[in-house]
């Protein structure tokens, strides 16, 4: 019998022994088997589910439980999942697993630092399985805080600033979305002059449409800030170059999904009406993002500026599958959202082994490193490789995926738009080869390259069991397709309830 909860306990039991560990070999240890149990629940989640299914399950949310938080407001600990909440779990826990591998070296104050990545990730399941409102801005907000000590104890180069920066730009879509549920809330009836956080029911009301078009920015925006929206983007690269490598790969590879989840699930879905109304800007500012991200990249020399950047183009396509409004596109989108996780993890890795070899992540005074560590330049040249979308890899399979199904949309504007969008690919090869031939390819421009060590288990561990995900998407895309599919057609079955009034 699955219980969900066991999400967010097998973390914090982590977290809190890991506190009372006495040496840091002890705290790797335990933050590595704890990882490994999430893993292995989570993928026990997903077997069970796609069974379930298979044995002819039709309810919309599997595994559900609740209990009553603060009853006078109709507040729940609330929690179930379908296809996209399952592919959302597995992701997490994948990179979870991945981060704490590569975080194997950490020795200043190693305790607090797995303490924060487990619970960063209690965060991030709390989000993915709650269907209460409110319970699920609660684990939002604990997925903001420990990111911000993350960077600025753990980060390198301007630290201080950036981690200010990225707390202040997340609390204030944090804001955002506080507003638009509480005005959600009051624009629900649950009977007896009562109102509700309860998800599921309010994807069956009708929320007025005057309210939806005043609560529908708030929330796209709110949500859309974690997903680096243009213009309220600025907070991602910045981040992400100051973050230790793996608050680099939580960031990228999770955080920035909670912000995609939270649009699809929130914002779009118990919003319909609103949802088509706005979705000509919501194409706007992603075609925006997808193109500027990818011209504001091919600038950039220091490689982990270079993957922000491409981040925040790569994420744009999520929000771009959405604002199409088709199925197809809404499929492509989580694709997306899981694609992206697993290759953004698996190339601040390869970033984050280099810079501890080369202490430097300046394109120009990299050079020749395949000869000396072959393993590394390999797992980057295929994360840039699934970047820049080559056929057998997820990140191709995604964004066709996108692609296709935004062309469904026959409106001339959209066509445009999805047109645009796929120019950026020429771009974003442009960027990646020069990068990936600069700092693998040619003579070898240091001597003390030469003395360096390739990489070691845990990195090999870390780097196989993400490019493993990505050709599992790559080469068999139907089961991440089939798995979402069933549920992106419910979310599109509410838009075109909305679209008719009913």
């Amino acid at each position: 019998m699955i219980n969900l909860s066991l999400l967010l306990v097998i973390p914090l039991i982590t977290a809190i022994v890991v506190m009372l560990c006495r040496t840091p070999s002890q705290v790797r240890w335990i933050a590595l088997f704890g990882s490994l149990v999430q893993l292995g629940y989570a993928t026990a989640i997903m077997y069970a589910y796609i069974s379930d299914r298979a044995t002819g399950n039709t309810a919309q949310m599997l595994y559900e439980s609740r209990y009553s938080w603060f009853g006078r407001l109709n507040i729940e600990y609330y929690v179930g999942v379908d296809g996209i909440s399952v592919a959302m779990i597995m992701l997490t826990a994948v990179v979870v697993f991945t981060g704490i591998l590569i975080s194997w070296n950490i020795n200043k104050l190693t305790k607090e630092f797995f303490f924060l990545i487990l619970l960063l990730s209690v965060g991030a399941y709390g989000f993915f399985i709650s269907l209460d409102l409110f319970t699920m801005f609660f684990f939002l907000e604990v997925a903001v805080i420990p990111k911000f000590l993350l960077i600025g104890i753990w980060g390198s180069g301007k630290k201080e600033y950036s981690a200010l920066k990225l707390a202040l730009m997340l609390m204030g879509g944090s804001a955002m979305v506080l507003i638009g549920l509480l005005c959600l809330y009051f624009n629900t009836d649950a009977g007896n002059g009562t109102h509700t956080f309860d998800l599921m029911k309010i994807a069956h009301m009708h929320i007025p449409l005057a309210a939806q078009q005043f609560i529908f920015p708030l929330m796209f925006v709110g949500f859309g800030v974690f997903t680096a929206i243009f213009p309220f983007h600025t907070w991602a690269p910045d981040g992400h170059s100051s973050a230790p490598t793996a608050a680099s790969m939580f960031l990228a590879g999770i955080s920035m999904k909670l912000g995609g989840y939270g649009c699809l699930r929130v914002a779009t879905y118990l919003m319909p009406e609103a949802a088509h109304q706005y979705s000509w800007a919501i194409i706007l500012v992603s075609t925006i993002a997808i193109i500027y991200g990818a011209f504001a990249t091919l600038m950039q020399k220091d490689l982990k500026y270079i993957n922000a950047y491409s981040s925040v183009s790569h994420c744009g396509f999520v929000l771009f599958g959405i604002g199409m409004l088709t199925k197809t596109a809404i499929t492509g989108a989580v694709m997306q959202m899981v694609s992206h996780g697993l290759m953004t993890a698996l190339f601040f890795a390869a970033i984050g082994m280099i810079y501890e070899r080369t202490h430097t992540r300046m394109v120009a005074q990299l050079g020749g490193l395949l000869k000396t560590i072959p393993f590394i330049i390999t797992i980057f040249v295929i994360a840039g490789l699934c970047s820049l979308g080559l056929p057998g890899l997820s990140g191709f399979v995604a964004e066709m995926t996108v692609f296709v199904g935004s062309w469904q949309n026959a409106d001339a504007y959209y066509r445009i738009a999805t047109v645009l969008a796929c120019a950026s690919i020429v771009v974003t090869a442009v960027y990646i080869l020069r990068a990936v031939g600069s700092a693998g390819m040619g003579p070898i421009k240091n001597d003390d390259f030469l003395t360096f060590k390739d990489a070691s288990w845990n990195e090999r561990l870390a780097s196989v069991t993400l490019i493993v995900c990505i050709l599992a998407i790559g080469i068999a895309p139907f089961w991440l397709f089939n798995l979402v599919s069933p549920d992106t057609q419910l979310i599109m079955d509410n838009v075109a309830r909305g679209i008719v009034g009913k």
